[in-house]
């Protein structure tokens, strides 16, 4: 929930391991065994599946939502 919360916004490992009260590697080995990815492609995962929707909305211009 903390990682969609603030997709938008800067995510770092130790924000989001805290919000789990875990160490970062335990936190990042449990995420890694549970969801076949890295924490950090998991969010670049979610960042372009939502830059798709915005371009699939057709409201804002490529250079805009590439810049989101």
């Amino acid at each position: 929930a903390y990682i969609e919360e603030h997709l938008s916004g800067d995510i770092n490992i130790e924000e989001i391991s805290g919000q789990a009260y875990t160490s970062s590697s335990h936190f990042q080995m449990i995420f890694h065994m549970v969801m076949g990815m890295t924490v950090g492609e998991y969010i670049r995962n979610r960042r372009l599946s939502l830059a798709a929707q915005d371009l699939l909305r057709g409201n804002d211009r490529i250079i805009d939502v590439a810049r989101r």
